[in-house]
């Protein structure tokens, strides 16, 4: 295996004009980098990336931490934080931890141990006392959820106010028992926010809370699929069911087709994140569209920002959300 002193002799140059020439530094004459390039591939010479990183104390390398791998929503962030991470020069590691909390404190430690530049945590599992204390230091952005306190960057959408909108729209198709199949409420603040929304859509809709149609799930389609059948067979059932996410709403769709009842002519059913099977899917599902791929690569960015120790204009990103109407609530309501 060729080494860097045999790139240097086949070039006439200094070992150190050859890292330079490697490192993509402009103190080099056009004939000496064209020497040293032409010695390269002559040689088939491959850098000591190792050897590199610990000069440099750089790994090149991020972790971006995902709760669920098989969770399609995360697929099209995942592409914009590659693209944005390829474009500067580093990879991407990426760690499902399977919705274990410990196993996400340990990728975030692979930053502390010099293993990776910074990590990118997607729906923080664990209490968000113990992602500040645990990443003290550490250059890391939490996405598509929400730490208090200016140490650690977000980026987000406006949960809150885009769950109020689609209750809103559902009341203006005449509904008015709009059940909701939450996310898990427990140290989860993204599903605490649409959650409160909701509640807020009714109130503002004067519409009362009624404890029967609020049920809590866990994101999966087999939770929206029993949470489906459940609210279908209460004695007076809703109009229409919010799912927090649109794996829960096609579940639940599921099961109230295997019941006998259509959507939307018996009820509609409506998700959150627009994931692209919800557009195809019988009906189409209606659903607030997260700029997936922006979230993806304004995280990075900002990571990459904090990695280089360059100031932030902001810790806190939140981008634009869209409705998506589609069939699966229909135009108007059509039984009472």
């Amino acid at each position: 295996m060729a080494k860097m002193t045999d790139v240097a002799k086949l070039a006439g140059v200094s070992p150190s004009t050859v890292s330079r020439v490697l490192a993509g530094g402009d103190a080099v004459t056009a004939d000496k980098k064209q020497k040293v390039l032409m010695a390269v591939e002559k040689l088939n010479y491959r850098p000591n990336r190792l050897a590199r990183n610990l000069r440099k104390l750089e790994t090149k390398t991020v972790v971006v931490v995902v709760p669920d791998i098989s969770n399609p929503f995360f697929y099209e962030i995942i592409r914009g934080m590659e693209r944005v991470a390829q474009a500067k020069g580093y990879h991407v590691l990426l760690g499902d931890t399977q919705l274990n909390k410990q196993m996400e404190i340990e990728y975030i430690e692979l930053v502390r141990d010099k293993l990776a530049d910074g990590v990118i945590l997607l729906v923080a599992q664990n209490p968000q006392e113990h992602i500040i204390e645990a990443s003290k230091g550490l250059p890391i952005v939490v996405a598509c959820a929400f730490i208090d306190g200016d140490d650690i960057p977000t980026v987000n959408i406006d949960h809150f106010n885009s769950a109020i909108d689609m209750v809103n729209h559902l009341v203006s198709l005449g509904h008015r028992r709009i059940a909701y199949i939450s996310g898990p409420l427990k140290n989860n603040r993204l599903s605490s926010f649409r959650f409160e929304g909701y509640c807020q859509g009714l109130f503002q809709n004067q519409i009362e809370i009624e404890k029967q149609f609020i049920v809590e799930g866990n994101f999966t389609i087999e939770c929206g699929y029993d949470k489906g059948r459940e609210l279908m067979e209460l004695p007076t059932k809703p109009t229409a069911i919010f799912a927090a996410n649109d794996e829960m709403a096609i579940g639940a769709i599921k099961a109230i087709k295997e019941l006998g009842y259509k959507v939307p002519e018996d009820i509609a059913v409506v998700g959150f994140d627009d994931i692209k099977l919800s557009a195809y899917i019988e009906p189409p599902l209606t659903t607030v569209a997260q700029p997936k791929q922006q979230i993806g690569a304004e995280a990075m960015e900002v990571l990459l920002r904090c990695i280089n120790n360059e100031t932030l204009s902001s810790q806190e990103i939140i981008l634009d959300s869209e409705l998506i109407v589609r069939e699966s609530c229909g135009s108007h309501l059509r039984h009472t």
